[in-house]
């Protein structure tokens, strides 16, 4: 494509998009041509100010989520556009169908069934038409999720193991919430409300398959429930992640004609530790997500939690992102009965550190790499760029491995 830029990071001056295009500056390689785009020429141009010294010289493109027009002129520039302009349900439709008909690669970090299901609708046979990747969740969700899955499914194929039929991910971090975060829970719950039905669309464990009535896998593993104990001693919670997560996996496997395995049951929960303090911790993850959900459903609470909770654009310091890290582990069984365990892990705080890698590389991975599976419309990191992906995150730091359980 000839265009005037490889990548721009669109919501540069937000708390996530700062730190992409920082990793950005410091990690691509020479010769990539960046811009930042967003709604303010003062706070662009500040951004820059405090980027490495690399991304001095980038271009500042100044245009609005709600500006059609310019819009269309951004997507036109350039080869790959990384969105983290959220809540993407409030924002992101006009940026995704913008892309999708410039036959530009797009990359975002949405953890948002509702939106997802409606670019899927809007866009998918318009980027299949041009040729435009569109690629969802490319942070934290859902790429430990979606490449961990893919790990195994070439190691179950290699080995002759048959297709996969139960995987659940334990996912245990440290890490903090950031205003932009709390933003995209206040918008579906407000979504909801505005249309109710629109809760069982997200309840639904395949929201996002390319084909619901064709699906034909099992009951899946609910994504929240009480406390529970493992085989193994470990003590496990919900997980907040789950329930974008696995329909993200869910449609990678349908848009790779259930290659996964057809009669695939795939869940999620979050590690909580052994003993008394695992059980302690587990119950106290469980109240507190039932907790904070239900007092955003009540407006004049929500208004309250409003006063105390992170701001968007806001986040964990630096000292605090330093410190954080992600591991999950997924516990696969085929249909031979052969056990694999895949770990994805890497240092970082999981929401903002670790997820600028991600982003970044794929953005990267989208502009740069000439091996990508020859795929376009609403894809999936596993769908859209697959091995490519996982061999960029393992270059950039992190752990990617499969082995026999």
């Amino acid at each position: 494509m000839n265009r005037e830029h490889d990548v721009v990071v669109f919501g540069a001056t937000g708390f996530v998009g700062s730190l992409t295009a920082a990793y950005l500056a410091r990690h691509a390689p020479e010769g990539v041509r960046f811009a930042l785009a967003g709604r303010s020429a003062d706070k662009l141009a500040a951004t820059r100010a405090g980027l490495p010294a690399a991304a001095r010289e980038w271009p500042l493109v100044v245009v609005d989520s709600g500006d059609p027009v310019g819009l269309a002129a951004l997507a036109a520039s350039t080869r790959v556009l990384a969105t983290t302009v959220g809540p993407y349900a409030r924002y992101g439709l006009p940026v995704v169908e913008a892309c999708a008909r410039a036959d530009t690669h797009y990359a975002d970090l949405t953890g948002e069934v509702l939106f997802v299901r409606a670019a899927i609708d809007a866009v998918h046979e318009l980027a299949l038409e041009s040729g435009a990747r569109i690629v969802h969740a490319c942070g934290y969700d859902s790429i430990p999720s979606d490449l961990g899955m893919l790990l195994l499914h070439e190691r179950a194929v290699a080995d002759g193991a048959g297709p996969l039929t139960d995987v659940r991910l334990v996912a245990t971090v440290r890490g903090g919430f950031s205003g932009g975060t709390i933003d995209s829970l206040r918008a579906q719950i407000e979504a909801y409300e505005s249309n109710p039905g629109l809760r069982r669309v997200a309840a639904d464990p395949h929201a996002l398959s390319p084909d619901r009535a064709a699906e034909p896998t099992p009951a899946q593993p609910r994504d929240a429930g009480m406390p529970s104990r493992a085989a193994d001693g470990t003590w496990q919670a919900p997980f907040v992640m789950a329930p974008f997560n696995t329909r993200i996996v869910r449609r990678s496997n349908a848009l790779l004609d259930w290659a996964y395995g057809p009669e695939l049951r795939y869940g999620e929960v979050m590690g909580a530790g052994q003993g008394v303090t695992g059980a302690l911790v587990a119950a106290g993850i469980t109240g507190g997500l039932a907790g904070l959900v239900g007092a955003m459903s009540v407006k004049p609470v929500r208004g309250l939690l409003d006063r105390v909770l992170p701001a968007p654009g806001t986040g964990p310091s630096e000292q605090a992102r330093a410190k954080g890290w992600f591991r999950s582990v997924l516990h696969a069984t085929t249909s031979s009965g052969r056990r694999y365990r895949a770990t994805v892990a890497g240092p970082g705080d999981p929401g903002y550190a670790a997820t600028a890698v991600m982003l970044g590389q794929s953005a990267l991975c989208l502009a740069l790499d000439d091996d990508l599976p020859q795929r376009s419309g609403s894809l999936t990191p596993a769908t859209a760029m697959g091995r490519p992906l996982i061999d960029r995150l393992r270059l950039a730091g992190h752990t990617y491995d499969v082995t026999t359980a």
